[in-house]
């Protein structure tokens, strides 16, 4: 099977809770046969909370230690932070010269995300966020990548990507940009322990690393069948945070699980106990990972700089091209 230029990315918020884990393990994948470009998009962090950049670096960090405790190999992909090329801004630049505002103003996510912040008192009705999907394109193509693994409600954006791809070809008379295509992942919804969704804003997260003793407090806390009062009540298990979590980490024992929640069979407290084994027998190997990472000084560093060097050499390259399509 031929090599693909992938490029995907994460803005650097902090550390990354369970819900995050299966998009990692996707990426650990798609490293093995191509040739992958994985970002911290921390200029992205700033169309939104362009105020509050004080945190962005250690969030970097510690998003980095994450995705390498996932399995993100250095050795295998390109690891680095998107300001650090600046070759993504120059072509975004230039996009922003042949780009008309209508196509911007199209994405759906725009006039909905502009109002959800007017809602809470934020004005985001800035250049740059207006143009935030035109970087996205400037991040996909200077690698002249193949594909990049979204979601479904990405795919708007990866569209806006091949238009103006397209665009740029026809009006300097070029084949230089590929049209990427979508690798669309299933990507299981985690709940929170409440059982609405996931975030550390709402302190219903667990830690893609938490350690033996908070997760097992953490899974306590988890919701379960509102109906189920004693132990020896029937349970219905479609209702219940922990069934969601068991299906997706312990599918070998959900029948069982399903059943014994039906039937009084197996209760609540042990249910969640099989849970938190399984899960730590998840994290354990993530553990070792980030420790090993995180108490050797420089190594992170190192991880960045060399994937800034990779992704520098390709973006560069690129950039030779636009600028002789450009006549320049």
């Amino acid at each position: 099977m031929q090599r693909k230029t992938i490029l995907s990315g994460m803005r650097p918020t902090g550390r990354l809770h369970i819900g995050h884990l299966s998009v990692l393990e996707n990426w650990v994948k798609l490293q093995e046969e191509n040739d992958c470009y994985f970002m911290v998009a921390d200029w992205h962090a700033i169309t939104t909370a362009f105020e509050h950049t004080e945190q962005i670096a250690a969030n970097t960090r510690e998003l980095v230690l994450d995705w390498l405790a996932a399995g993100l190999d250095p050795e295998k992909a390109a690891i680095f932070v998107q300001s650090k090329v600046q070759q993504h801004a120059e072509l975004h630049l230039v996009f922003s010269m042949i780009t008309p505002i209508s196509w911007l103003e199209r994405v759906p996510t725009y006039k909905d995300q502009i109002q959800q912040f007017g809602d809470q008192g934020k004005d985001i009705n800035t250049y740059g966020f207006l143009g935030y999907p035109l970087l996205q394109a400037a991040d996909i193509l200077v690698y002249l990548a193949d594909a990049v693994p979204i979601g479904q409600d990405q795919l708007p954006h990866l569209e806006l990507t091949r238009e103006v791809g397209r665009r740029f070809n026809y009006l300097y008379q070029t084949q230089l940009f590929p049209e990427p295509q979508a690798i669309l992942g299933e990507v299981p919804l985690l709940p929170g322990l409440d059982g609405r969704k996931m975030s550390k804003s709402y302190g219903n997260d667990i830690s893609m690393v938490e350690e033996p003793e908070s997760l097992w407090q953490k899974i306590r806390q988890m919701v379960t069948d509102p109906a189920r009062v004693r132990r020896q009540d029937p349970g219905n298990p479609d209702v219940c945070v922990v069934y969601t979590y068991q299906k997706i980490y312990n599918p070998a024992a959900i029948v069982e699980i399903a059943e014994g929640c039906r039937t009084a069979g197996i209760g609540c407290i042990d249910c969640k106990k099989q849970l938190a084994e399984r899960l730590n027998e998840v994290m354990t190997p993530l553990r070792e990972r980030r420790r090993h990472y995180s108490e050797q000084a420089g190594l992170v560093e190192e991880v960045l700089a060399a994937g800034r060097d990779k992704a520098s050499r390709k973006a560069e390259a690129t950039m030779q091209r636009v600028r002789e399509a450009l006549k320049f």
